[in-house]
């Protein structure tokens, strides 16, 4: 369980400062959503040791992680925009979420493996400027698989695709959660994602989050 509690952070001269406490279960999802510059990306920021809190605690299964640096964090992160090279292959894209020591047989079996889970099977040679908005996320979920961090962070991940392809995008991120037992935290303003995904609510307002 990834648990949170009393996660503290402000910006000068702002007050009161953000306090965020809520809990994740493997294999759910856990949405948390509230209105532009409630502090939402200030909470992943701080998730993904991008920003330092003045005080509290981070755990995953009874293991503090907030001390550690972003890359040794176990999690990923996926943003709207999903951040691939476009000049680069599907499979290459993908295979940047394995270690550099990784073998070449290796690498093209996990990559196989992987871009089959999502869908994409035959997609690895296809240049990812070439590819759909909704393959590219495949793709960016794909690669996430290959890290294997127990958590992964969504920052509104389906806000440019459109509603079919979003539709699926959902069901995907939906299944992987599940399967991998994942603790998936999505950040979105979209209350039809929260609706479809959602195992528990949190609203961030006025610098806290309330279970919904």
């Amino acid at each position: 369980m990834l648990v949170v509690d009393e996660l503290k952070f402000s910006y000068p001269h702002q007050t009161p400062p953000y306090q965020f406490s809520f809990e994740a279960m493997p294999g759910e999802i856990t949405a948390i959503s509230g209105p532009s510059g409630a502090g939402k990306s200030t909470l992943l920021d701080l998730l993904a040791g991008f920003s330092s809190p003045s005080s509290g605690t981070i755990e995953l299964d009874g293991t503090s992680i907030a001390d550690l640096s972003p890359e040794d964090r176990p999690l990923s992160l996926l943003l709207q925009t999903e951040s691939l090279f476009e000049h680069l292959s599907a499979a290459r894209n993908v295979t940047l979420g394995l270690p550099a020591r990784t073998s070449r047989p290796r690498q093209q079996a996990l990559v196989n493996a992987a871009l089959h889970e999502v869908g994409l099977s035959g997609f690895g040679d296809r240049l990812a400027a070439n590819l759909s908005g909704g393959q590219k996320q495949r793709i960016a979920l794909a690669r996430t698989l290959l890290r294997a961090r127990p958590v992964l962070l969504l920052d509104e991940p389906f806000s440019a695709l459109d509603d079919e392809t979003r539709t699926g995008a959902r069901s995907l991120v939906q299944f992987l959660t599940r399967h991998h037992q994942w603790h998936t935290v999505l950040v979105s303003h979209h209350l039809d994602d929260i609706k479809a995904l959602a195992n528990r609510h949190y609203r961030l307002n006025d610098h806290e989050l309330s279970l919904v």
